[in-house]
């Protein structure tokens, strides 16, 4: 497999498919008007992030948008991460400078016991859904500089905890089409065999004398097959949590305002690379954090 990393290339356009799934999916939730919402800024930093194909540890800034909201059939999540690292993942071929990366995550929930006016609750579940949404980047590296394009659909089961624990069963559609920076070749987008994924997504509050929140999601996702290369794929394992305390209450805003705290991330097998023969398919990343909810 190929460094998976990217370096200078032209726009692509989403894919038909990709679009008309964005288009609908927006309308849906955007028809009715939210019964609730959060959106936030946040921050982090770490300096053990690990990327296929390099060695050395690298330091990244991680700048990110997120908004939820819910209305009377179900909820919105959009996360984008703007990520800069530092000159250990080059932005191209013999550069100083770090690579950049945007990567948006859309999903939308549709509660099926709303929709069709049954209670669906059964032991822990408080709800069941139908989840679908989409993955997209573009990475400016100096290996692969990445252009990934995913589909995400299946059953989602919300579960009765304070604060929320969702847990879906997904089918992934997942293309690429890198431009590797030292040969200067181009692959044509290519599309991995469908794969699914089991995945977590949690915020529990709790207190320990101070409000603090545990937080996070957890994926485990199956091979898809052979990459764009002929090589062979492995099981991935991206777990990130985080612990938060909400000083709102210390600087006088209104709760949920202001959070701090510390994250770690385990990923195993990044971007399907298998660890055992690609140095740097495992990453052990302790982050620090900061939130501002408006």
């Amino acid at each position: 497999m190929k460094p998976h990393r990217p370096a200078p290339a032209t726009p692509t356009r989403l894919a038909t498919p990709l679009a008309v799934l964005a288009i609908a999916l927006l309308a849906a939730g955007g028809a009715r008007a939210a019964d609730w919402s959060d959106t936030a800024l946040s921050y982090r930093y770490g300096t053990k992030f690990a990327e296929p194909f390099i060695d050395d540890d690298i330091a990244k800034h991680v700048v990110n948008f997120s908004h939820v909201s819910g209305y009377k059939y179900g909820k919105n999540f959009l996360s984008v991460d703007f990520l800069l690292s530092d000159e250990h993942d080059p932005s191209a071929v013999g550069a100083d400078s770090g690579a950049h990366e945007a990567y948006a995550v859309y999903r939308h929930t549709f509660d099926l016991g709303k929709i069709m006016d049954r209670n669906l609750a059964f032991g822990p579940v408080r709800s069941v859904g139908f989840t679908a949404g989409f993955d997209v980047n573009s990475k400016t590296d100096a290996g692969y500089n990445s252009k990934k394009r995913m589909l995400v659909v299946g059953p989602t089961l919300s579960f009765d905890v304070p604060g929320f624990l969702d847990v879906g069963l997904y089918a992934l559609r997942e293309s690429n089409a890198p431009f590797n920076g030292f040969t200067q070749t181009s692959t044509r987008r290519y599309t991995y065999d469908n794969h699914a994924m089991l995945s977590a997504a949690w915020a529990i509050p709790f207190s320990a004398g101070i409000p603090l929140s545990f937080e996070g999601y957890a994926n485990y996702i199956g091979t898809k097959g052979r990459n764009e290369f002929g090589g062979p794929t492995a099981v991935e394992i991206n777990v990130d949590m985080q612990v938060m305390y909400d000083m709102s209450a210390a600087v006088g805003a209104p709760k949920n305002t202001f959070k701090v705290g510390v994250e770690y991330q385990y990923w195993k097998n990044k971007f399907g690379n298998p660890s055992d023969t690609v140095p740097g398919a495992t990453a052990r990343t302790p982050m620090v954090r900061a939130e501002y909810h408006f």
